[in-house]
């Protein structure tokens, strides 16, 4: 199966060295890497092309309009995506393909991450406190995993039938969640937890970029959140999967 990386990236040149780096150096080459322009002013494009990525701009800001537009210009059958701070190891790629190939039900795969360059400590709060509370308390209220946009993978065939529906053109709200409210409910999600990624702490240690995630999760959620109760998610998939393995028996 081909696998395209998506990686949408505003002004982040020297981090973005270092995330496709990484990505040269693994195990099951990316047969594309797509990297989103959204309007830098440094030399990110160029960056890119250096690195043998295909660069598609995206001149209207904004994460969820950078994100879809990389989906949408990608050409693999999976279609992975990271941040220009994530570094992936070497394996990453290799578990994506193992994981898509050894289910053919599974539709979106979200994984977890470690902070490598932070301090002991810190790396412990955003594992537990950052990325942990992310699954913890969202998967109950979405009935299925959350997508983590520092690291998952989906079908291009599940996105096509989805893309239409998110919201592109908010620039408030977090893409990955967006795209987790619109999962259908007979779409698998799994959350693997041995797929794990390095990220930047910034989130952490930026009290500004903290306000602004722990907001965007308040104005994500009211966009849909309050449409349908946690147990009635719940229920339609449950009785939507009843209806998929029906379907696969008979």
């Amino acid at each position: 199966m081909r696998i395209s990386v998506v990686v949408p990236v505003r002004d982040d040149a020297r981090p973005l060295e270092r995330c496709l780096a990484a990505l040269a150096a693994q195990t099951r080459p990316a047969d594309e890497i797509v990297v989103v322009d959204n309007g830098s002013s440094d030399d990110t494009a160029q960056v890119a092309r250096a690195a043998g990525a295909r660069v598609v701009s995206e001149p209207v800001r904004g994460i969820p309009r950078a994100a879809s537009t990389g989906y949408d210009a990608a050409t693999g059958e999976i279609i992975a995506r990271i941040d220009a701070d994530t570094v992936c190891p070497a394996d990453w790629l290799e578990r994506i393909e193992e994981r898509f190939a050894a289910d053919p039900s599974l539709d979106f795969l979200t994984g977890d991450a470690r902070f490598p360059d932070s301090p002991r400590w810190l790396d412990w709060l955003g594992r537990h406190c950052y990325v942990g509370v992310l699954y913890t308390w969202l998967t109950p209220l979405l009935g299925h995993a959350p997508l983590f946009g520092s690291n998952f993978a989906m079908r291009a065939a599940a996105w096509r039938e989805v893309g239409g529906d998110v919201h592109r053109d908010r620039r408030d709200i977090h893409d990955d969640l967006d795209l987790a409210f619109h999962v259908r409910p007979w779409m698998t999600v799994r959350h693997d937890r041995e797929l794990i990624v390095g990220i930047s702490d910034r989130a952490l240690t930026s009290p500004v970029s903290y306000v602004r995630h722990a907001w965007w999760v308040v104005t994500t959620w009211h966009q849909h959140g309050w449409a349908e109760a946690p147990w009635r998610r719940w229920a339609r998939r449950a009785a939507a999967r009843g209806r998929v393995s029906e379907q696969a028996a008979s």
